[in-house]
């Protein structure tokens, strides 16, 4: 989108509102009043006793309580007991569900597959042997004819007690579409409840929804399935999707769900509208992966829609995380064998004015265990909800396309590409694949999000200095990030007739007093940041617009903190794109950037913040750029728009600092061994406890930077530069475990045993980051790593060290087997051998990877 672009809404299509009963046309700007629509399916004429088309007044009744209309109320309870109209769920675009029997039938084809019954004959056949060798079955050579017997029953024995696990299992996990009653019930009970908590109700793009009709009508009649591949933000994704169908006539997907929501009475009702409960972790269980994989090529054989999140569990920071692969190796793996010929990929935005768990979020991200969901919490939560007015929620679907199609494309880059899908791929070559479709779809998602209000207000006050900002210059910011937003080719929700600064009033009041405060009692109201890291979760809803901006402010920062003239703070270009070579591959798995690689990203980032105003650029003869600095006319304004740009990715260096400053602490003390391994999550523990005293100390600006995500993402940024070594043992009763590598190791004084660091490889990498954070009052000192750092996070270090070898020597005084498997301080064998070929693995990937510079 063209930086001239006034108002790119003006172009884009309406915004369908779901409320309830009601779809309504909603306007795309400032320009037009909203105009109802009376077909099929977005208006409910056939259920409209009076048959009057709704007018503007209506668009936000919510659907009718008991207490203050019983009548109307049961009016549209009989409506969905009835089935009157769009409700009843008869004419829907795709494969027949929700009949009585579905459920059994499922459950015989997925039994009966003959890639479950291979897997049982194998395994049967394993246990077999095993016994055979061990002579449980008795002496072949006395009577070979009796011990083949004995043999068969034993094999039969075998595979019918895994095929009773098998079918145990199946029942608890599969989706139970059986009854149109339970689900017109269940969209009306949903609908009541998320129409009080999001008042403004679910919008949808009325161009989008009609593609993804003519998608579906398509794929029905091909007998293809549609993968919705959503982000996950809030339990409400689980419904929103499935809101949206049902009230569209689209075939409702089967819904991939963690079985921690799988609690009693939610479960099953979660279940009956289209859960698919899978364990958060399948170990080694060959059973239960060829289970799972079963279930999918069932449903994709059968052409049934499906829905997975794309980053696994909900994103407790606000923006998308890196892509897990579980499920959707599965479903690559089912075209790769050709038990499936092809499906739909649709990736899908759902963006919140406010999301309900933020507060949780918070309090996870800062360290407190999270609790396993119950059905009391469940209940004792449900009326605060109900009674909170959160604005709306905003779906978006990118155009579908074809994973036969994307895969064979990407096979064709091979240097000896397959003739045929039906052929093993190598581990290498899948894996990859699955990394360019994991990253593909969160590209798609990021490229259809809508920026929301909250989030323009979250962005605006965690990006400015000062303690607060007045009204009006809260309105002109917000109506800058605006131009910005839609400059980068982003989205802006609709705000219909409505003034921004009228917009800006109501987001306030969505976010609530909690999150931003009012000083009264001024010539103009003054906001400011109440809850910097709540509020922190909705400015990570715009940061994927301008990484690429952030990173080089970030870079050029190091040499803009030195104050003084262009003299002093212009950078050379050598040293820009170095330094934003390291952040770009300190962040790779923190942010998704543009596939087209450094230099022309590189590029292009600096012509559009010059052709913006913000820097300067001069170039050679040949005009290549070799000097960067802040223009003039970016000085005259004090910076504000280079300082937006550093503002928001200060905290993610921050974290990293904190992230690489608490290694250090793992350098073995003096005399102790070097095979002593720390849990991962210990460690990871440790730094959060080492960020939260650097900050009440004055040595950490942002609290921020203490997330637990945060500094999960770099320490597995660490590990994959060979920085750190990690574990992960077969035994599942023995978690992950790390240690720092040799080569990374600060030296120890001989005499006092304290940590030489300065120097070393890893100060000197610590301090490459920390030449990009932010300097000012916050800091108590401008040293980056001072003395009082390195020897608290080595007071903390030794703690980590002694709590290992004492915990390994308590649980190793146990009896018999389970001694040598509590003490896990140091190696196995197993273990050993595997840490070698990571290790080997790791160095391959990243020669690559330079060379490639990615």
């Amino acid at each position: 989108m063209a930086n001239g672009d006034d108002d790119a809404s003006r172009d884009s299509a309406p915004d369908l509102q779901i409320l309830g009963d009601q779809i309504t046309l909603q306007p795309s700007g400032y320009i037009e009043p909203p105009v109802p629509i009376s077909s099929h399916p977005v208006h409910d004429a056939a259920a409209d006793d009076d048959a009057e088309v709704e007018k503007e007044e209506a668009l936000m009744k919510h659907t009718a309580h008991f207490r203050s209309e019983p009548l109307q109320f049961l009016r549209e309870v009989s409506l969905y007991v009835s089935g009157t109209g769009w409700r009843a769920y008869d004419d829907v675009i795709g494969q027949p569900i929700f009949y009585s029997g579905f459920s059994e039938n499922m459950k015989n084809t997925i039994l009966s597959a003959p890639l479950l019954n291979a897997r049982i004959s194998k395994l049967a056949e394993r246990r077999l042997a095993m016994e055979e060798s061990k002579g449980l079955l008795g002496d072949k050579k006395k009577d070979s004819r009796e011990y083949e017997i004995r043999k068969a029953q034993r094999r039969n024995f075998l595979e019918s007690g895994l095929r009773e696990v098998a079918e145990k299992w199946t029942d608890q996990m599969i989706c139970k579409f059986e009854s149109k009653t339970f689900i017109r019930g269940a969209y009306y009970l949903v609908t009541q409840l998320l129409t009080r908590a999001y008042h403004q109700g679910i919008h949808v793009s009325s161009e989008e929804v009609l593609r993804l009709r003519r998608v579906a009508e398509k794929a029905a009649a091909n007998k293809q399935s549609i993968v919705f591949l959503p982000c996950h933000r809030s339990h409400v994704d689980y419904v929103s999707m499935q809101l949206i169908c049902y009230r569209l006539g689209i075939a409702l997907p089967v819904v991939v769900a963690g079985d921690n929501l799988n609690f009693p009475l939610v479960g099953s009702f979660l279940q009956n509208a289209g859960a698919f409960y899978i364990r958060r972790a399948f170990g080694d269980d060959a059973l239960y992966t060829t289970l799972v994989q079963t279930y999918i090529d069932t449903l994709l054989q059968g052409g049934f829609n499906f829905e997975c999140f794309i980053e696994g569990g909900r994103s407790r920071t606000g923006k998308l995380l890196s892509p897990k692969f579980g499920i959707l190796g599965f479903i690559i793996d089912s075209l790769l064998s050709g038990r499936v010929n092809d499906t739909i990929i649709c990736p899908v935005s759902t963006q919140y004015d406010k999301v309900i768990e933020t507060e949780g979020y918070v309090t996870e991200l800062l360290g407190v265990p999270k609790k396993k969901e119950n059905l009391a919490d469940f209940l004792s939560s449900g009326g605060s909800v109900l009674s909170l007015r959160l604005g709306r929620v905003d779906v978006r679907f990118h155009e579908p396309w074809s994973l036969r199609g994307f895969i064979n494309e990407q096979l064709t880059r091979l240097k000896h590409p397959p003739k045929s899908l039906k052929v093993d791929i190598d581990p290498s070559t899948r894996q990859k694949l699955l990394r360019i479709l994991g990253y593909r779809v969160l590209g798609d998602i990021n490229g259809v999000s809508v920026v929301m209000p909250t989030a323009l207000i979250g962005t605006v006050l965690l990006t400015l200095r000062g303690r607060g900002v007045g009204k009006t210059e809260l309105v002109r910011r917000v109506e800058w990030l605006i131009e910005r937003v839609r400059a980068k080719g982003g989205r802006v929700a609709h705000f219909g007739n409505a003034p921004l600064p009228e917009v800006i009033d109501r987001g306030l009041e969505v976010l609530g007093r909690d999150l931003v405060g009012v000083a009264e009692g001024l010539p103009e109201p003054t906001y400011y940041a109440v809850d910097r890291f709540q509020l922190s979760f909705y400015r990570n809803m715009t940061i994927h617009l301008f990484i690429t901006e952030a990173l080089v402010s970030a870079a050029m920062y190091t040499r803009v903190k030195q104050g003084g003239g262009p003299a002093i703070q212009d950078i050379s270009y050598t040293d820009l794109h170095d330094q934003v070579l390291f952040l770009s591959s300190l962040f790779r798995g923190e942010f998704i950037f543009s596939g087209e690689g450094l230099a022309i990203n590189l590029s292009k980032t600096l012509a559009g913040l010059e052709a913006d105003g913000v820097l300067t650029l001069k170039r050679d003869d040949q005009g290549q750029v070799t000097t960067v600095g802040l223009s003039d006319q970016e000085r005259k304004v004090g910076r504000e728009n280079y300082d937006f740009y550093c503002f928001l990715i200060w905290p993610f260096i921050e974290a990293s600092w904190l992230a690489a400053v608490s290694l250090m602490g793992l350098t073995p003390p003096l005399g102790q061994e070097r095979e002593v391994w720390i849990e991962v999550s210990k460690a990871q523990n440790s730094a959060q406890l080492l960020g939260k005293t650097l900050y009440h100390q004055g040595d950490l600006s942002y609290f921020e930077a203490v997330n637990k995500e945060t500094l999960k993402n770099a320490y597995t940024r660490f590990e994959e530069e060979g920085i750190i070594q990690v574990v992960k043992s077969r035994d599942t009763k023995i978690p992950p475990r790390l240690r720092l590598a040799p080569e990374w190791q600060p030296p120890r004084d001989g005499a006092t045993g304290n940590l030489s660091a300065i120097g070393s490889r890893l100060w000197n990498f610590t301090e490459k980051i920390a030449n990009s954070r932010r300097e000012g009052k916050n800091r108590r000192d401008g040293a980056t790593v001072s003395t009082r750092v390195v020897r608290l996070t080595d007071l903390l270090g030794r703690k980590l060290f002694e709590e290992a070898v004492s915990g390994a020597e308590g649980k190793g005084k146990g009896k018999g087997k389970g001694k040598e498997k509590a003490s896990y301080p140091t190696l196995s064998n197993e273990d050993a051998l595997f840490l070698k070929r990571t290790v080997k693995e790791q160095r391959r990937r990243r020669g690559l990877e330079k060379r490639a510079r990615l």
